[in-house]
């Protein structure tokens, strides 16, 4: 199938290329024009996928970008991403991620009128915000978003299912839980976590008792391979997620256990020194999908256990 995928510079775009070009299909991709991006997350794909420069925010831009590649199936995963940065760039989050999925959303429905080419978004499981539960989240729960990073995840989640009830567009929205396996970003916490203790530094977990959930980033990665030409998918959402919480204490230990990583180094209810804090009152303590709707309609399941994704992550930080 002929695939556009936008932000294919990020963590999952770039991972998702890759899947893509190993299954036979036709990949390009959309990167932000700007001044000494880093293009090294795709370096073995500029040979192998059409890459076009394009201005998210721009309609003309999106839409040329997208009459150019003419894709079957359209992966929106172009996104400002950090959670805690959102709370400092918050006019700049909502200009990129608001305005950017409405640009590919309109773009594609001009080109290609409600049904010709499916577009699968990704949401988060950040969309639930602060929930009065503490179990799995499933997907018909009210969004609460606590975040101008979650906020600007649920306008594209609530446009995209406005397009299919309104105009019966093909969408598909993925809300993914926390995803590790990084090979360019220390920022993300359990990338923080092996990078720093492989040099042996100090350790601060803010949020101890926080609960999340966490996959590898092949089986993330599977759910939009997946949703790409299932008929049931159309119009759907589907949490993919590990599923099994931690708190952000034993997610440590865990990691520190398989370093053999020292335990008076790991500092617990402290940020690191110039962090950028978040309002506490933003903080979800429990976050947490049920994906059992992704393995009914998908077939999704997770297949690189937890302890496997760790090792690999941990191998490549060491090399």
């Amino acid at each position: 199938m002929r695939t556009l995928i936008t932000g294919i510079t990020g963590f999952i775009g770039s991972n998702l290329a890759e899947k893509l070009l190993e299954e036979g299909h036709e990949v390009s991709g959309l990167v932000q024009p700007v001044i000494g991006r880093d293009y090294k997350s795709i370096e073995d794909l500029k040979s192998k996928a059409n890459i076009y420069t394009c201005d998210i925010r721009d309609y003309m831009s999106v839409r040329e970008s997208i009459r150019k590649s003419n894709p079957e199936v359209i992966f929106h995963l172009a996104a400002l991403s950090p959670v805690r940065l959102s709370f400092e760039h918050p006019l700049e989050v909502q200009e990129s991620n608001v305005l950017g999925t409405v640009n590919v959303a309109e773009a594609t429905r001009d080109l290609y009128n409600s049904d010709g080419t499916r577009l699968i978004a990704a949401s988060t499981a950040e969309v639930y915000g602060i929930q009065p539960l503490d179990k799995p989240f499933t997907e018909d729960l009210t969004l609460e978003p606590s975040s101008p990073y979650a906020v600007s995840k649920a306008h594209l989640d609530m446009y995209l299912r406005m397009m299919n009830k309104v105009y019966g567009s093909d969408v598909v929205i993925m809300r993914n839980s926390n995803t590790f396996g990084r090979k360019y970003d220390k920022g993300f916490f359990t990338e923080y976590l092996i990078s720093e203790m492989l040099d042996n530094k100090d350790i601060y977990i803010g949020a101890p008792e926080s609960i999340r959930d966490y996959m590898y980033v092949d089986d993330h990665v599977r759910g939009y391979l997946l949703a790409m030409d299932n008929s049931q998918a159309k119009g759907q959402v589907f949490n993919v997620s590990g599923g099994i919480g931690f708190t952000n204490k034993e997610w440590a230990l865990k990691i520190a256990d398989l370093l053999s990583f020292s335990k008076e180094k790991l500092h617990f209810g402290e940020y690191p020194p110039g962090y950028p804090k978040r309002p506490i009152t933003s903080d979800q303590p429990y976050l947490v999908l049920d994906s059992s709707k992704a393995k009914n309609v998908l077939g999704w399941n997770q297949r690189v256990s937890l302890e496997e994704g760790l090792e690999r992550t941990i191998d490549f930080w060491k090399k």
